[in-house]
């Protein structure tokens, strides 16, 4: 009898192991050219709201992050994230990142995860140029600020934490 046991539990963790191996060969990968994101970037940039400058779409949600595409020919508002850090690569060109100091005008928005505002106030500075990867904890203020007639494009990781 314990020896039927043991092969039937052998049994359930091949069947089990085989499962996930099938799975993970089964699972695509999302590949993304500098190029196809330029090119959906140009897409965004009609899109833009005239108010922001800004638009974005979700590329894909898997269980604990997704992936954005985000373009802003404007400078952005303060923002606060409660529970997903962000990891932006810079695809194309120029913007100031402020991240820390506190949020001016500070309104939480209806499920309580995010906080917006009109500015960072204190905090410190960063230039984005492309090739640049920047990681904002979740918690943090932030705000992307554009020179005039300047656009910016970048790929986003948001990780929740």
């Amino acid at each position: 009898m314990k020896r039927m046991i043991t092969w039937i539990t052998r049994i359930l963790i091949l069947i089990v192991a085989l499962s996930i191996a099938a799975h993970a060969q089964s699972v695509a990968i999302d590949h993304y050219s500098t190029s196809t994101l330029m090119e959906r970037a140009a897409q965004l940039h009609k899109q833009a709201d005239i108010s922001t400058g800004a638009a974005s779409e979700i590329l894909g949600k898997y269980p604990n992050h997704f992936t954005m595409l985000a373009f802003r020919d404007k400078s952005g508002g303060a923002e606060l994230h409660k529970k997903f850090a962000d990891i932006f690569f810079v695809i194309d060109g120029h913007a100031t990142l402020w991240t820390g100091g506190s949020i001016v005008d500070a309104k939480t928005n209806a499920d309580g995860n995010e906080v917006t505002g009109t500015a960072v106030r204190g905090g410190s500075n960063q230039k984005l140029r492309p090739g640049d990867v920047v990681h904002i904890p979740a918690g943090l203020p932030h705000q992307l600020i554009l020179s005039a007639g300047d656009t910016f494009t970048y790929f986003v990781i948001k990780v929740q934490q």
